[in-house]
């Protein structure tokens, strides 16, 4: 079994509205990830998944409990914890190349061929001087994606890259967010409201509860690269994790009729 490297304890993150009232968003939740894992976590409008995905980053310290990356605690963003946000935050003034170099000069003979690889391995040769308003929207997830990676980081944590793309894109860059596992093994935690997308990613499935948000159930998965979302065990799964959504669900219309 490969080593824990992530570790998210959190007994309880609340916030104040703009009534000053108090509102529990997450609430007991234990996540331990494997070193090489590919997590998704799927779950309601409103669970949590993104404001989770936050704290473990370091982009949001307010809670009570703790991260621990490789043992030590994670109070603000580093270079071993990359994001990718759903918008994709290009810098329009800048190329490809310069976006994904961000505040490394090229000139840097080590800056320039780590670019020059991650463009390879997004598949963006030949748009290497291309400025964001040239390109499309999945191209320009591919450059947030490789100036997430620049830094070798140790977990790459993605929040609905690919949420406003279209379903061709969409299917294009989950075999791109693949490969760059499969080759690479670096940690992924990706956020969605797709159940396929989740089940053909992932080798576990976090499902989680609202109001607050909780950790309702772990499934993995265990199918073997590549998947087939045709396939009757793939169908199987999907069965099963649409079963503990639907249940959900169930649990927040009831909770929300106050019965």
């Amino acid at each position: 079994m490969s080593e824990q490297l992530l570790n998210v304890r959190l007994p309880h993150k609340t916030f104040r509205t703009p009534q000053g009232e108090s509102v529990t968003a997450l609430h007991n939740i234990d996540l331990r990830v494997r070193r090489g894992e590919f997590i998704t976590l799927i779950g309601p409008s409103g669970c949590g998944k993104s404001t989770l995905l936050k704290i473990m980053a370091g982009l949001d310290t307010e809670h009570d409990g703790e991260v621990l990356l490789e043992g030590k605690p994670v109070t603000k963003p580093g270079i071993d914890l990359g994001f990718v946000f759903q918008e994709h935050r290009l810098f329009p003034w800048l190329s490809v190349e310069k976006n994904i170099a961000a505040d490394l000069s090229l000139r840097q003979p080590e800056v320039r061929r780590r670019v020059s690889e991650l463009v390879e391995l997004v598949k963006l040769q030949g748009f290497e001087k291309a400025y964001p308003r040239q390109l499309s929207g999945g191209m320009s997830q591919r450059v947030a994606i490789a100036r997430a990676l620049l830094r070798s980081p140790k977990v790459l944590l993605l929040d609905e890259p690919f949420g406003a793309l279209d379903a061709f894109t969409r299917s294009h860059l989950q075999e791109v967010t693949l490969d760059i596992w499969d080759n690479n093994r670096t940690t992924m935690i990706l956020v969605t409201h797709d159940i396929d997308e989740a089940i053909y990613l992932a080798g576990r499935v976090v499902i989680m509860d609202a109001r607050p948000g909780t950790i309702r159930k772990t499934i993995p998965i265990d199918l073997p690269y590549p998947r087939k979302k045709a396939s009757s065990s793939f169908q199987e799964l999907r069965t099963i994790v649409l079963r503990e959504f639907e249940r959900v669900e169930e649990l927040e219309l009831v909770d929300s009729s106050g019965i």
